[in-house]
């Protein structure tokens, strides 16, 4: 039961009294969005959110996610307020300060009840997209019992602007995913100033045409607040909320006005705030009946996961339920019979090929994954193993066909990973990491489990031309912190890098595949994932090691033809495969050394061979070394040609591997 509006009128203003008094201790941040929000939040998260502050991590708990990143010190009040451990009142004293989980933008490593990291705006509307196809494809597989919940966003007009914003709710809209729910800031106001200077489309008319239910209401009117969610909860559409609200309510001076957006308000503001509101507390105190119905809200919560708990101890699918929310595999999950079969009977083939031959072994054995294309299925070779498609129909589907939305496929796939029980992949040409770089780069920090598989990986695009054949693309991508960047040579690699990627739980992966076909090269099979090492030696020198062959993907193929050339000169070469830059780095100093040894060019010359850009590969050339790739934009052919144009035979690199030796 609601409580009294005089009631809820104090607990609102609590989140505007820690909102400015956090901005103006830090003398940074974003205090007139959460006074614009303080009460359409107080309403959702005392009458409508399912949480338990108590267990933050329950599984069948309503997603809540501000998509307003800016707007932090919204988030932090509610969870502070409604009784979460942490963020403590000095955690919020500290707002924006070295070592407070209250950063500028939350952050879903440092605070339980963040379910992402947002700031980036429109990519945290874009994830719950993706929350909601998890929660919707998971009650597909064990029933309402236990999956049961919805998905909460909180998002500001800049939100709706993004272009992110527009594939994500055309995705949710087709999709009918009527359990999401947005709650639009509708104030007017950027930080530039009134969004007429801007803007001046309908939105809620653009949200009706993607298929979503639209509803206003007044968002300072908490009546009016739960006479609008009461109707988006019963519409079996996504649904837009639209909250016509004040930005900086409370602000006798600067309230509506882009001076409360991203900057404190200043002293003698905030005390005609406190005067304004009735608010008589000090900074960062709470009156005690205040705190005690906030804390209140917290036993609906309580009791909803009591009542889950009985039913989930009872369900027959209670250790499988756990297991995938744990994000474990099961302990029967293997590869190494189907990579012992590549190796009896060697292939010929595209390496994005061998990650759809992969991928069957994959999706037929490991009910978790959830695949998908942005629109390019039959090139990216990503349905397989006998899954149908996820649809507005078929809930139970682990395909998606995603459509042209390169950057909304990559959020939606975020936010599968961060609501748990499902592993996302998803695929596009490597190219176009340029749309999808922003959510890649959100994967990496966050600490999601998604794959990505990027195919068509170099200029052996062929003749779609330079367009679409990435250069730099791939050193890009390894410049990301926490990001796998694999690129395989044949059929056995593309399988222990998808073993690899599936058994990170922590951590993103980008899979960097070919179009054209390449020879299996691994017909032996190793005592562990070669490929787990970022590294390792494919072939040895014969005769004296002069040379360290250090090639990628479908370069690995042809450093072998420059080794045997160079062998017939008596010039001994080893071949590195290096399939992941990333985990080679993690190797320790013996393994490294003893790979790459620290000799100077003149005793053993390194040379690394990648058909994309040099910048980068002098970390293990040395400075000395030789870098063989290519540093200006493709052109239009067929790959064989592409590959003899620019240098990537052994006819052309064996003279400049002599010449450096000859010096």
């Amino acid at each position: 039961m609601s409580l009294a509006t005089a009631r809820m009128v104090q607990m609102a203003n609590a989140i505007r009294a820690l909102s400015m008094d956090a901005v103006q201790a830090a003398n940074s941040g974003h205090p007139g969005m959460p006074m614009g929000m303080a009460d359409v939040a107080t309403v959702l998260w005392s009458d409508y959110l399912k949480h338990d502050p108590a267990s933050p991590d329950w599984a069948d708990r309503d997603r809540f996610v501000l998509s307003a990143g800016h707007g932090s010190m919204l988030i932090y009040s509610l969870l502070h307020l409604s009784g979460y451990a942490a963020p403590t009142m000095e955690d919020i004293r500290n707002f924006r300060q070295l070592g407070s989980p209250c950063a500028g933008h939350p952050e879903n490593f440092l605070l339980d009840g963040v379910e992402s990291t947002t700031g980036p705006l429109g990519q945290g509307l874009a994830m719950a997209v993706g929350m909601a196809i998890a929660e919707r494809h998971l009650n597909a597989g064990f029933g309402d019992d236990i999956v049961d919940h919805r998905t909460w966003v909180i998002a500001g007009d800049g939100c709706l602007m993004e272009g992110i914003n527009h594939e994500a709710i055309g995705l949710a809209g087709h999709l009918k995913l009527g359990r999401m729910n947005v709650l639009w800031d509708d104030n007017n106001i950027t930080i530039d100033g009134t969004t007429d200077l801007s803007t001046s489309e309908d939105i809620k008319a653009r949200y009706e045409a993607t298929g979503w239910h639209v509803v206003s209401c007044d968002g300072h009117d908490f009546d009016d607040i739960r006479r609008a969610l009461d109707e988006a909860v019963a519409d079996e559409r996504p649904s837009l909320v639209a909250c016509k609200t004040v930005i900086g309510k409370g602000s006798p001076n600067k309230q509506g006005t882009s001076a409360t957006h991203g900057a404190p308000l200043g002293d003698d503001e905030i005390a005609a705030v406190r005067e304004a509101l009735g608010w008589d507390a000090a900074p960062f105190e709470i009156p005690e009946q205040v705190l005690s119905d906030w804390r209140g809200t917290a036993e609906r919560g309580s009791a909803a996961r009591a009542e889950w708990r009985n039913r989930l101890e009872a369900h027959g699918d209670k250790a499988e339920f756990e297991r995938r929310m744990a994000g474990d595999l099961p302990e029967s999950f293997s590869l190494d019979t189907y990579i012992q079969s590549l190796i009896d009977e060697p292939q010929k083939v595209a390496t994005r090929k061998a990650s759809e031959m992969t991928l069957g072994e994959i999706n037929a054995n490991l009910p978790d994954t959830i695949g998908g294309s942005a629109d390019l299925t039959g090139s990216n070779n990503t349905k397989a193993g006998g899954i149908g498609p996820f649809t507005a129909d078929d809930r139970s589907g682990r395909y998606i066909y995603y459509g042209i939305r390169e950057f909304g496929m990559a959020a939606a796939m975020n936010g599968m990973a961060l609501h748990g029980g499902v592993i996302p992949y998803g695929g596009t040409f490597l190219v176009f990491t340029d749309y999808c770089r922003a959510a890649i780069r959100l994967s990496a920090l966050q600490q999601a489990r998604v794959v990505y598989v990027m195919t068509h990986d170099s200029i052996g695009l062929g003749e779609d031309g330079p367009t679409h054949q990435p250069i730099e693309h791939i050193q890009s991508l390894r410049m990301i912190p926490n990001l796998l960047v694999m690129r395989p040579a044949d059929t056995v690699e593309t399988a222990e890098c998808w073993d690899i990627a599936l058994r990170e739980k922590d951590r993103p992966t980008v899979l960097a595949l070919t179009r054209q076909g390449l020879p299996q090269l691994r017909t032996e099979a190793a005592s562990e994932n070669l490929g787990g090492r970022g590294a390792y030696r494919l072939k040895a020198a014969e005769s004296p090691r002069r040379v360290i062959l250090i090639a990628t993907g479908s370069e690995v193929s042809l450093a072998t033809e420059c080794a045997a050339e160079l062998e017939k000169a008596g010039i001994g070469a080893d071949v590195v495969s290096m399939v992941c830059t990333q985990l080679f780095d993690e190797q320790d100093d013996a393994y490294k050394t003893e790979l790459l040894p620290d000799v100077s060019p003149d005793e053993t010359l390194r040379v690394s061979i990648e058909a994309g850009t040099t910048f980068g590969w002098d970390r293990y050339t040395m400075t000395n070394g030789l870098r063989i790739g290519i540093d200006r934009f493709g052109a239009s052919a067929p790959a064989g040609d592409l590959f003899e144009k620019f240098g990537f035979t052994a006819d052309a690199i064996v003279p400049q591997i002599m010449n450096k030796l000859n010096g």
